[in-house]
């Protein structure tokens, strides 16, 4: 759903970054247990993949239904620019019962029908503490095997995307940091909108907004205004076509060398069609370079322009598949 934030004279003051363990785990698992494709992630889910049975993910995938509603408490929100993950699974473990409890009834409100009522969901319905218990210790064994091994190159990826959006910040105010924060996001003056249209309004009212780039929210912009959140936008960080580099001696590897480290990038990225804009966010490139390089793909028959609506959405050729692939 489309919405819009009002912004009052308080809020324009009380705007931070935040970045969360926690939230990047619970969007890790969703990405890799998911149907959807993915994105600039396709290294990192080949390399997990082998272990997610052995995880035991099902009651948290549960819960994070494609659209509705996640528990709050298992990703609480940020207190700190940079959040340290034990931190927040202590705060998650410390989460009250009857929280528990009525998160998990809301969720499940919103997970298939019929979900209650099969093992997985007879056990979320079960004693609070021991549900807590069990999802903390999922949470963490998540955190280990799907995050923990890449963290240092996803934290430095958050913080050169914080470092960038807040140079805009500082050298232009919220008109430059709103005009490159993301495609889908729009700024009119007092106004925040992400596309499409504004469906749903809500006035900050002095609450302010953090703003928390996400390595795993690699696929759209997310808004959340429901208490104990301050409103919040996660937005996928600048350059995530760039986080997972190939391993040498693989196609990708090879393709790099071939045709050179940005046209490789933009290249194996367009798993699905994107446009210019979405291409320059998530390679954190500009646009006249973007530009450019599809010009020198699309005339070496690798990719293809197609309009949608009103604008120019790039894919791979067949040949640009074979290239990728290294057939």
């Amino acid at each position: 759903m489309a919405v819009s934030l009002g912004f009052g004279p308080a809020d324009l003051a009380r705007c931070r970054f935040a970045v969360s363990p926690a939230f990047e785990t619970l969007s890790a698992i969703r990405d890799a247990t998911g149907s959807q494709g993915p994105g600039a992630h396709g290294r990192w889910l080949e390399s997990v993949r082998p272990a997610l049975p052995g995880l035991g993910l099902d009651p948290i995938v549960l819960l994070q239904p494609r659209r509705g509603y996640t528990p709050d408490f298992l990703a609480p929100p940020p207190t700190a620019p940079v959040g340290d993950f034990d931190a927040e699974l202590t705060r998650i473990a410390a989460t009250p019962a009857p929280v528990v409890r009525r998160e998990i009834e809301l969720a499940l409100r919103y997970a298939p029908p019929g979900s209650r009522d099969t093992p997985t969901g007879r056990l979320l319905l079960g004693d609070p503490a021991e549900v807590l218990s069990l999802l903390t210790q999922l949470i963490r064994a998540a955190w280990q095997t799907l995050v923990a091994p890449h963290w240092p190159r996803i934290r430095a990826l958050l913080e050169a995307d914080v470092a960038h959006q807040s140079r805009r910040l500082a050298e232009g105010g919220l008109d430059a940091l709103f005009a490159d924060l993301h495609p889908t996001v729009h700024w009119t003056g007092d106004t925040l909108i992400r596309d499409p249209g504004g469906d749903e309004h809500h006035d900050l009212d002095g609450r302010g907004l953090i703003l928390m780039p996400s390595a795993f929210k690699w696929d759209e912009v997310i808004v959340i205004t429901d208490p104990p959140w301050q409103p919040t936008l996660v937005y996928p960080a600048r350059g995530l076509g760039n986080a997972f580099e190939p391993r040498r001696g693989t196609p990708a590897a090879a393709l790099t060398r071939l045709v050179g480290r940005t046209r490789a990038h933009l290249l194996t990225g367009l798993d699905e069609p994107a446009s210019t804009s979405r291409l320059a966010h998530r390679h954190a490139l500009a646009l006249g370079t973007v530009s450019e390089h599809l010009g020198v793909l699309r005339d070496a028959g690798m990719v293809v322009g197609e309009r949608h609506r009103h604008e120019i959405r790039y894919r791979r050729t067949e040949l640009g598949d074979r290239v990728v692939e290294g057939r």
